[in-house]
């Protein structure tokens, strides 16, 4: 059944989620920044692991030394259409809404904007949920998003002890992009070079690396207007490496 593998990791984020709530319903806030601070260390070492992409052997066959500049690129044009449509007002919106209607005024969650929009920012962005959707969409299995799966339920749990439940409904937009993927995966999956999915993946390391020092409280850098940066990315490979192998 194509899908499966992201239906497992909607419900894995969820169960963790819900097991993080209940156990940072008991932990003193001294405990939970802890948590948060070490949370913010791991997702930048994830996105050093990303930015490695950048010297993936089809990456720099097919663009040779400009992979950087791609990923350069991809952030200064994607973070130009981000700021331009607003997407990190519009993303803080979207989670002040949902609190609005799913959090009791009696008992609401204060961080419960921060945790939808960090925990999607984190689980979406990455190679797994890329790849292993192509490969669920081609039929090729569901190894890696079940990997994915279990990584993401731990880490729910994890974010949902500091920021609440409203990192479960970032399973919403892990679902909606990795359905997305998989759809594409079974249209064209064999036909996506690998060139694309590397600076995707550099690019959203680089995005990580935004999302680590908002939980670091380094300083809040605006995240979600530098996403579209994951689209431009792989356009961006393609013309170049269309104008170096004519």
């Amino acid at each position: 059944m194509r899908g499966l593998g992201t239906l497992l990791n909607v419900g894995a984020i969820l169960l963790g989620s819900g097991i993080g709530t209940l156990l940072g319903e008991r932990l003193p806030q001294r405990t939970a920044d802890t948590i948060t601070d070490g949370i913010g260390l791991i997702v930048l070492v994830v996105a050093a692991l990303n930015i490695v992409a950048v010297r993936d052997e089809g990456f720099t066959a097919a663009v040779g030394s400009s992979a950087i500049l791609v990923v350069l690129g991809a952030v200064v044009l994607g973070g130009i259409t981000g700021s331009l449509a607003n997407l990190e007002a519009r993303t803080e919106g979207l989670g002040a809404w949902l609190k609005r209607h799913l959090v009791r005024k009696d008992g609401g969650q204060p961080r419960f904007v921060e945790g939808f929009v960090t925990a999607s920012l984190v689980f979406v962005i990455g190679p797994l949920g890329i790849l292993g959707s192509i490969s669920d969409g081609m039929g090729h299995g569901i190894d890696q998003l079940a990997l994915k799966a279990i990584l993401d339920g731990i880490t729910s749990i994890a974010f949902a002890s500091a920021f609440g439940w409203g990192v479960s409904l970032s399973a919403l937009a892990v679902g909606v992009y990795q359905i997305g993927w998989t759809i594409v995966g079974g249209l064209v999956g064999g036909l996506l070079p690998i060139a694309e999915i590397s600076s995707i993946t550099a690019t959203g390391g680089v995005l990580l690396l935004g999302t680590g020092m908002r939980l670091l409280r380094v300083r809040a850098i605006p995240v979600a207007d530098l996403l579209p940066a994951l689209a431009v990315a792989p356009v961006l490979t393609w013309l170049l490496t269309t104008a170096l192998h004519r």
